[in-house]
């Protein structure tokens, strides 16, 4: 699984019509009814002047998973939950990057190399 924990401070926002502001540089982008969400580093929202009330840390799983298997978000987010941790998932295509709770980060990787060892 190798969780990577990318440094800086991320946060969920969400613009009317689709329109990333100048500049933006999200790292995920949700395009729903309501508007475009935009995941980007809080400086950058800050700067822009987007709202936002969640500040994550960022962890991408190292591991390369098809899109089509079963299993590792479910066991991502179990053992996740048993630690309490709240995570939001967004599959890339060569990886799967968890937003967890800033103060929380740490711990949430520390979870995730104890569940990568299980099942060495």
């Amino acid at each position: 699984m190798r969780p990577e924990l990318n440094p800086g401070r991320y946060v969920f926002t969400t613009v009317p019509g689709g329109e990333t502001p100048a500049g933006v540089t999200p790292v995920a982008t949700v395009a729903e009814r309501e508007g475009m969400t935009l995941v980007l580093p809080e400086s950058e929202a800050v700067a822009a002047g987007l709202a936002y009330d969640y500040v994550a840390g960022w962890i991408t799983l190292r591991v390369h998973s098809a899109l089509d298997a079963v299993g590792l978000t479910a066991a991502v987010s179990l053992a996740l939950t048993d630690a309490g941790v709240s995570c939001n998932v967004v599959a890339g295509y060569h990886h799967d990057h968890l937003f967890v709770p800033y103060a929380r980060a740490e711990e949430a990787v520390q979870v995730l190399e104890a569940l990568a060892a299980e099942s060495r």
